[in-house]
């Protein structure tokens, strides 16, 4: 029987993650708000919310999980080349309403979003909170591909990526990785399976294991004020990544 939550608590306590739906897969409860607070609770239990803008908010813990040990990220031949040739810039924090609203603008083959305006204004809360971030990719002053997710103690909850220029998306990866290991990160949440992000190097674990390496990760904190010692002005190229 699916849990519904009371938009009017915020805090209330989500139900256990192995009570989700085996089928649809995670599907762990109904209703609520998407409130700092219950965001944040959510992410550290391991669930993520993802709904059309015609449905009641849908929260979701799948059984296994996509992840990502940023040491295992696959960087090939080609998209070394790319990260010396391309001419691409890189940020933080410097557009993250814009890296939001890219990720949410319909494609090709995906017509429809998830991320709806109510998503939207919710990661901006969560990002003015200094729990959100974005990797910009820029070339020259075009915004050309980036990505945002929740940061909690030393795990990033990956949440959406774009790319308006070949392999943008895959660089801001790239540069994220780099990122998180210099700050002593420890896992990338990428939620749930695709081809795509399994060639990266994801890797699918029991979600109890998930929830294991969140109760250790998640309360351990980074290196002091990461994200805001590197969110300046500044942009680098792309040629001064290591990406070894």
């Amino acid at each position: 029987m699916l849990f519904i939550l009371d938009p009017n608590k915020p805090d209330e306590q989500f139900p256990p993650v192995e009570q989700a739906e085996q089928e649809p897969d995670g599907l762990l409860a109904a209703g609520g708000d998407l409130s700092v607070p219950r965001l944040l609770s959510a992410y550290r239990s391991g669930i993520f919310p993802w709904y059309n803008e015609d449905q009641p908010i849908l929260w979701w813990s799948p059984d296994p999980r996509t992840i990502l040990y940023p040491e295992q990220l696959r960087i090939s031949r080609s998209l070394r080349k790319s990260i010396r040739n391309c001419g691409f810039s890189l940020s933080i924090n410097q557009a993250f309403p814009e890296v939001v609203t890219s990720c949410a603008d319909p494609r090709p083959k995906q017509p429809d979003t998830w991320i709806s305006r109510d998503m939207q204004q919710a990661y901006l809360e969560l990002h003015r909170q200094g729990h959100a971030h974005s990797i910009e990719v820029w070339h020259q002053s075009e915004l050309v591909g980036g990505l945002y997710g929740v940061s909690i103690g030393r795990v990033f909850f990956g949440e959406s990526m774009f790319s308006r220029r070949d392999d943008a998306s895959k660089i801001a990866l790239v540069f994220l990785r780099e990122k998180l290991i210099s700050w002593g990160y420890q896992l990338i949440d990428c939620q749930v399976y695709s081809e795509h992000i399994i060639s990266l190097g994801a890797e699918e674990i029991p979600r109890s294991t998930f929830c294991d390496l969140l109760t250790r990760w998640c309360n351990t904190e980074p290196h002091t004020n990461s994200w805001l010692l590197d969110s300046t002005t500044t942009r680098i190229s792309t040629k001064e990544m290591g990406n070894g």
